[in-house]
């Protein structure tokens, strides 16, 4: 693995730093106390003797037959088993059967998987309830951890193989933020916890974790945290009033129905909030990160730029990012809701009963608040990156330590005649003819040509 050829980012001045880290410090402390306060104590998992033992297995043999016809349909009609149907002889691997070949009837269903000999399968032991003593095995679904496996490694190594050090401090701050949701946000709401302040908490503590370790403790870095942060509270704070004026309750989709009946302390309405701002973070810190940089490069790029030159230039900048994310906002939401929306365009409603059913009404208030946040998030972190760039210079762009930025040098007038001229078929400046020059441009020049 090489060397790493990212440009160092340059150091603030000591006062600027000194006022980012009193700044920082503090959120981050507060942060860390939060999450103390909230962590949950009770981890209590699911009873596994609810679960049926599921075990590793191998397909050896498949035998297909004719799927036997259904018994009269009331309309009158004879079918057959969706099918197909047959026996399928596994080797079982796993649990107290493990070496030996159990026969297991062939999957059926909707969704039921492909079998083929060689495959490795999941089988599900079911007990009869009448008698303890019996039991049999059903395929459940495939095992997946070596294509996982391999897919999650290709992952890992592009990353690091592109990015180097910078790439595998990225995969760190990716495991960090499955921990936190995984050990902290998770649990937390499943405790009876407000969802809300579990995910602002959970969504904070990502953001120091990750920013730090994948860019560095730098001041750039400190910016993009502040916008950032600035940016969740205004999205939750958003997120609050566009579901209370909408009358949203959470209930929206299968899944949170399903949730509501296993576990009942926890809060949809604030679920529903909590997924907003998790959502909203990882798109955040790209556009804030971004800002920060931006302002930091044109800095360095041309030192003579003033602070509203700054914030100018890169506002620009964060207007095209904007309006590229906007619609990968939109389109994630509708990726992962593709299933549903297929089945609300069968819907018989009319078209302005859907869009503010409880599912879609949902899914725009989601939209909308994270594209706010982000549209705030730019001009948040570009004027702060623009003030603490430009915070070592005084009033006449004299930098902190006495000395000028260097101008930008301007080509000399001959140098700019020159270099028109080996661009221009026609002859410029002072000594070209009158009738050698660039034609007007509202005169027909088919003649010249």
């Amino acid at each position: 693995m090489g060397a790493d050829h990212t440009r160092p980012t340059p150091s603030a001045p000591p006062r600027v730093r000194r006022i980012l880290v009193v700044t920082v410090v503090p959120l981050f402390l507060a942060t860390l106390v939060a999450a103390a306060i909230l962590w949950p104590r009770d981890t209590r998992g699911a009873d596994p003797g609810n679960e049926p033992p599921r075990f590793h297995g191998t397909v050896t043999k498949v035998v297909a037959e004719p799927c036997p016809p259904t018994p009269e349909t009331p309309e009158g009609g004879l079918g057959t088993d969706g099918g197909p149907c047959g026996n399928v002889t596994v080797q079982v691997e796993q649990g107290p059967d493990a070496g030996r070949q159990v026969n297991t009837p062939v999957p059926t269903g909707p969704g039921a998987p492909t079998i083929a000999v060689g495959d490795e399968i999941i089988l599900v032991e079911l007990i009869d309830p009448t008698d303890p003593t019996t039991s049999m095995y059903s395929i459940a679904e495939h095992q997946r951890g070596k294509p996982l496996l391999w897919l999650v490694a290709l992952f890992a190594a592009a990353i690091v193989a592109f990015g180097r050090w910078r790439g595998l401090a990225a995969l760190a701050g990716l495991a960090a933020s499955f921990a936190v949701l995984l050990t902290f946000v998770l649990p937390g709401i499943s405790a009876g916890r407000s969802p809300l302040l579990v995910a602002v908490v959970g969504a904070a503590l990502i953001m120091f974790v990750v920013l730090y370790l994948t860019h560095g403790t730098t001041a750039q870095t400190s910016v993009a945290v502040l916008g950032t942060l600035g940016s969740l509270v205004l999205t939750g704070l958003l997120g609050t009033l566009a579901t209370t004026a909408t009358r949203l309750t959470g209930y929206g989709s299968e899944e949170a129905i399903t949730l509501s009946m296993f576990q009942t302390n926890v809060d949809l309405h604030g679920l529903l909030l909590a997924g907003i701002i998790i959502g909203s973070l990882g798109v955040l810190d790209d556009v804030t990160v971004t800002q920060a940089a931006t302002v930091t490069e044109l800095a360095q790029a041309n030192p003579g730029l003033s602070r509203r030159q700054l914030y100018r230039s890169a506002t620009r900048v964060g207007r095209a990012h904007i309006a590229s994310t906007v619609n990968t906002i939109v389109l994630a939401y509708a990726g992962a809701s593709l299933p549903v929306l297929l089945l609300l365009t069968a819907d018989s409603r009319p078209v302005s009963q859907i869009l503010t059913s409880e599912f879609l009404a949902q899914e725009i208030v989601r939209s909308a608040v994270a594209t706010l946040g982000l549209i705030a998030a730019v001009p948040l972190t570009t004027g702060l990156a623009a003030v603490v760039t430009t915070a070592g210079r005084n009033t006449d762009g004299v930098s902190g330590d006495g000395t000028a930025p260097a101008p930008r040098p301007r080509p000399a007038a001959a140098t700019r005649t020159e270099a028109l001229e080996a661009l221009s078929t026609f002859p410029v400046g002072p000594t070209a003819r009158a009738a050698d020059r660039r034609p007007d441009r509202d005169r027909n020049t088919d003649g010249i040509w």
